[in-house]
């Protein structure tokens, strides 16, 4: 199982002048240095802050979170000669707190510490990202060696929805969701593998039940970088058509729609026996939720490429990525999301589903936006697929 989290490192800095009651602080980047030791992060504050920074694994990433936040101007680019950054983003996490996550090429070590300026007001907050270093005679030599060890290629675990007992929907001549489900996985996991760089994990591979939580497991061993889960939706009404593409949400669905469609997929384990609620476990501590919140980032953002190479291959039920609480999605530690290739109970739709040309292009464009999300998010190690 990977790893979710290496260590976390919590800090108030008390010195400078505190900020009034809800007085929102500014955060801007004053720069990132290099040398042979150490990669080193700048940034400035505008008063007193309390934040947090903690690594997390597959891939590597440092997360540093700031209370009562807001990034100030613009991240700047990472550039070809460090050897520890691959990028920076920022985000909002909880209404008012600043994020900012570091994709990285290695793992790192942190120190956080703060040094003065010569604005009384103002902070600078320095992290230092310092690659984790072999301390053994074995490791210096496999090191030596490294150019000679083939990289390691992504693995997409692609999950085809519902099967065995459990037929999904079904369309108005009686095609299972099941079934086409499997067959576009299939197709998808042949172009995956003809991909240099990727390789791809079925977590089924043939007609038979598998419980929603089965699946997140299976793939965790296998210790894949990324999850896509397919499905086929269906609705009372039949005029409904178009595909669509939820990540996980905890909470709030971002629709009445999507919370709907959510309580129907986890429904599925209820019907068979298997006991949902310890999957919720895996929200239990203030680590996970922090790593999930991450996870999520990057789903959204596969998911975002994966929308729009759908567009190019037929309608699209909403042109935005949807989110809900699907049990299947619950992997702390990959990027995940579920994709809605169709409405089975659209005619014209459940027509499409079976044209083995029709179920190429989908998933095609699965691959298309999965290639697009790992060029620019590559795992620590990764051979990418480069190729247009």
């Amino acid at each position: 199982m990977n790893k979710i989290k290496r260590f976390i490192v919590s800090l108030v800095l008390l010195c400078g002048v505190a900020t009034g009651a809800g007085a929102e602080v500014t955060v801007q980047c004053a720069g990132i240095s290099t040398d042979a030791e150490k990669t080193r992060l700048i940034l400035e504050t505008s008063a007193s802050v309390t934040h947090q920074v903690f690594t997390l694994d597959s891939p590597d990433r440092v997360v540093i979170d700031i209370a009562g936040a807001r990034l100030e101007g613009t991240l700047p680019p990472a550039t070809n000669r460090d050897r520890t950054l691959v990028g920076l983003r920022s985000g909002v996490r909880n209404v008012a707190d600043l994020r900012i996550v570091l994709d990285l090429k290695q793992a790192v070590r942190i120190k956080s510490f703060v040094a003065p300026t010569t604005d009384t007001q103002r902070q600078r907050l320095m992290i230092d990202l310092i690659p984790k270093k072999s301390s053994s005679r074995s490791e210096t030599r496999q090191a030596a060696v490294v150019g000679q060890i083939k990289p390691r290629a992504a693995l997409i675990a692609i999950d085809a929805g519902h099967g065995g007992q459990d037929p999904g929907a079904i369309g108005p001549t009686g095609v299972q969701e099941k079934t086409v489900t499997l067959a576009i996985a299939r197709r998808l996991a042949r172009l995956v593998n003809q991909q240099k760089g990727l390789r791809a994990l079925l977590i089924r591979n043939t007609d038979d039940f598998i419980s929603l939580q089965e699946r997140v497991i299976k793939a965790r061993q296998q210790r894949a970088d990324l999850f896509i889960s397919i499905h086929a939706d269906a609705f009372d009404d039949t005029n409904a058509h178009g595909s669509s593409v939820y990540t996980l949400s905890i909470g709030e669905a971002s629709s009445d729609a999507a919370m709907s469609l959510a309580q129907r997929e986890n429904s599925v384990d209820r019907g068979s026996g298997v006991d949902i609620a310890a999957s919720n476990d895996l929200l239990a501590t203030l680590i996970a939720e922090m790593t999930q919140n991450t996870t999520i980032e990057h789903s959204s953002e596969v998911a975002n490429f994966v929308v729009a190479y759908l567009a190019k291959v037929g309608d699209l039920h909403k042109t935005e990525v949807q989110r809900a609480e699907f049990v299947v999605l619950k992997a702390l530690d990959m990027p995940s999301l579920l994709v809605e290739t169709a409405f089975i109970s659209n005619a014209e739709e459940e027509r499409r589903l079976t044209s083995a040309n029709h179920q190429y292009r989908l998933a095609q464009a699965m691959l298309l936006g999965i290639r697009a999300y790992f060029r620019r998010n590559p795992p620590q190690g990764l051979q990418a697929a480069t190729a247009d």
